[in-house]
Parts: structure tokens; C-alpha cells; sequence
């Protein structure tokens, strides 16, 4: 089983590092890494990684906070090792229940016990049986303010943030709605949605084409009337064409 890691941390060399001690680790599959706290929380809601990697000091949100706001954001976690200089802030790992922490300068060794600690955490969990909630219907509400609109996930073409609501596109009419990209998200967990960019959650069953565009981005064009287009950035070019077994 690959384990999908993500890492954030601020100091090049530092990353660098732990980037080479981690691929020495045969089942761990490396997402892009975050420079702040805010890009990290970003990039996890767009490749949902397993285990997170990250700084306890870093520019604007500290690596704790980006942790907190992640937990927020979903009900099946990742599990979470720090890393600081100071042995100090390592208290700050365990508020959240961190799996381990790891003090600068990396080590092999010490890396490869928390990765340890990781897989038999991953092992448990999944042979944890787990009561799972029976649907009462397949379909969404969504509250546009004056009504609870009845719709079919299937019918939503993409969704995307503009001026405070959240415009859902179906083939035939826009729904404005105040919930945010992310719950929308949550509600369609496990169905064909895929967040092409942080402002675009897109149906992968309505993708007509996808092109090249510049600099390693790429563009989606939709199976609408309109031809939509839509961006896909380059940190989530990868996992969408692993979407399609590419």
C-alpha cells in the first residue's frame, strides 16, 4: 500500500532533506509540498494526502494552525508529524494528537521509527471496522437563500466562488448558494468531483477534452452548450490524469 505524503516546511534545505530521506522509504508516494501554512492548507484539499509533514514555525499561519484548520475541513483526518529546531515547541505537536515529531537536523533513523508509528496507525485504522450511515437519498439540498433547491450530483457540471456565493452550473440554470466550495465538496465525497484548481470543482464525467495551456498548466473544456473552459493548475495536473488511469 503506497502511503501519500505531503510536506511543509519553509527552509529549502530543510524540505530538500527530508524529501531525500523519504523517498529512501520504499512505500511513500510524495505530493507537492507547501511553502506557509496557507498554501499547505490548500494543497491538502486539493490531494488529500495520508500523512503530513510539517514545520511548527512557519510564515503567516503556523504549522498547529494550518493542522486545526484541516482537521475542520474533513471527517477522516490525515495523521500529522511536526518537525521544528526547538525541542521545546515539540508540546505543541501533541495538542492536536500528533503521530510523532521530528527534531532539525533529520535523521534516518529516527525518520524511519516515525514512519513506523505511521504505518502501524494506518494498519489499525483499517482494520477498524467503521459504522457507515445509510443515504436517505442520492440527492443534494442546496439553500440559495429564499429555498432548499432538490438537485442531482449528476446534473452539476463545476461549481466556482464569485462575489460571496457559490455558483453550481448545471447544464441549465446557475444556482448561487452562500455554502463554500469546500462543504460542497464534502457533500459530493466519493462521487466523480475533482478540484482542477482551489476555485474550481469540476464533475469528471462532463470533461469533453483536456489541452495543454503554458508553463505546465493545462485547461479543461466541458461537454456543455458553452464549450466552458476551465484551468487546471500544475500542482493538480498529476492526480487528474490519474483520475482517467493515465
Amino acid at each position: 500500500m503506497k502511503i501519500n505524503v505531503m510536506i511543509a516546511e519553509d527552509e529549502y534545505l530543510a524540505r530538500e532533506e527530508l524529501i531525500y530521506l523519504l523517498e529512501k522509504e520504499k512505500d511513500i508516494a510524495l505530493c507537492p509540498s507547501a511553502e506557509t501554512g496557507e498554501e499547505l492548507v490548500e494543497l491538502y484539499l486539493e490531494h488529500k494526502p495520508d500523512v503530513l509533514f510539517l514545520d511548527i514555525e512557519m510564515p503567516g499561519i503556523t504549522g498547529v494552525e494550518a493542522a486545526k484548520q484541516i482537521m475542520k475541513s474533513t471527517n477522516n483526518p490525515p495523521l500529522f508529524v511536526f518537525t521544528t529546531a526547538y525541542d521545546a515547541y515539540a508540546i505543541d505537536a501533541f495538542e492536536i494528537e500528533a503521530v510523532d515529531y521530528l527534531l532539525k537536523p533529520f535523521d534516518q533513523v529516527r525518520l524511519h521509527q516515525a514512519m513506523e508509528r505511521i504505518r502501524k496507525r494506518l494498519l489499525d485504522s483499517s482494520e477498524t471496522p467503521t459504522h457507515i450511515p445509510k443515504k436517505l437519498s442520492s440527492k443534494l439540498l442546496i439553500d440559495d437563500g429564499e429555498k432548499m433547491i432538490v438537485l442531482s450530483p449528476d446534473s452539476i457540471y463545476y461549481a466556482v466562488p464569485s462575489q460571496r456565493m457559490l455558483e453550481i452550473h448545471t447544464e441549465n440554470e446557475v444556482i448561487e448558494s452562500k455554502m463554500t466550495l469546500q462543504e460542497l465538496e464534502k457533500k459530493l465525497e466519493g462521487r466523480s468531483f475533482f478540484r482542477t484548481h482551489r476555485s474550481y470543482l469540476v464533475n469528471l464525467n462532463h470533461i469533453l477534452e483536456i489541452t495543454p495551456w503554458f508553463n505546465g498548466a493545462y485547461n479543461i473544456t466541458l461537454k456543455n452548450k458553452e464549450k466552458t473552459t476551465i484551468p487546471v493548475s500544475r500542482s493538480a495536473r498529476k492526480a487528474l490524469f490519474e483520475k482517467f488511469g493515465h
